[in-house]
């Protein structure tokens, strides 16, 4: 669902850089396949919702960003996103990078899911992995044809969240922890530096 002014050319390149497949170490619990469905076709629904609603874009953003919360597995994106460094960070650092990181996120596509007018998102099907379950959605631009994105859905947490995305097969965490680190090693290290420019970005 995203207008003539975000193709699919443009929304691949603005959010994606790495293409690798992740192998994050989230054994799956008593997720079931139609648990992993329900969670992407929930994760789609209250997107939409937020959408249609009407309201300013900062207003959005914050709702965006509670969907991230309740719906993605946030603290195990963070700590991959932020890589080695996450190791030597001491556990009030992490938990600020962890906030900063998922106010981060929301902003940087939650602009782009706000421009998601007049298009389709179908959950197709879903597959046992390793991790827990890999959820496979086609999405339909106006003015292009279907591409898949790819939900990647574990219960580590407790609860059902997913862990990361795949726009036809490239790697969103993956990106972003290239573009993290790239932040941190301008920033000669300074993880709290990094902290307060993220919470400041978008």
């Amino acid at each position: 669902m995203l207008s003539n002014a975000l193709n699919r050319r443009h929304f691949l390149k603005t959010t994606v850089a790495g293409a690798a497949i992740v192998a994050l170490p989230l054994p799956a619990l008593a997720l079931t396949e139609a648990g992993a469905k329900q969670l992407v076709n929930s994760v789609v629904a209250d997107i939409n919702r937020v959408i249609a609603s009407g309201k300013s874009e900062k207003a959005m953003l914050r709702d965006f960003e509670k969907i991230f919360v309740q719906y993605a597995d946030v603290p195990i994106m963070a700590r991959y996103a932020l890589g080695a460094d996450a190791r030597s960070a001491s556990p009030a650092q992490l938990r600020q990078f962890t906030k900063a990181f998922q106010g981060y996120i929301s902003r940087k596509y939650g602009r782009r899911f706000r421009e998601f007018i007049g298009g389709q998102v179908d959950v197709r099907n879903a597959r046992r992995i390793k991790a827990g379950y890999e959820v496979r959605t086609s999405v339909k631009l106006q003015g292009s044809s279907p591409f898949d994105v790819t939900f990647l859905v574990s219960d580590k947490s407790g609860r059902d969240k997913f862990y990361n995305m795949f726009i036809e097969g490239v790697n969103l965490l993956l990106t972003e922890r290239t573009e993290i680190g790239a932040m941190l090693d301008a920033r000669k290290g300074n993880l709290n530096q990094l902290i307060k420019d993220l919470n400041k970005t978008g």
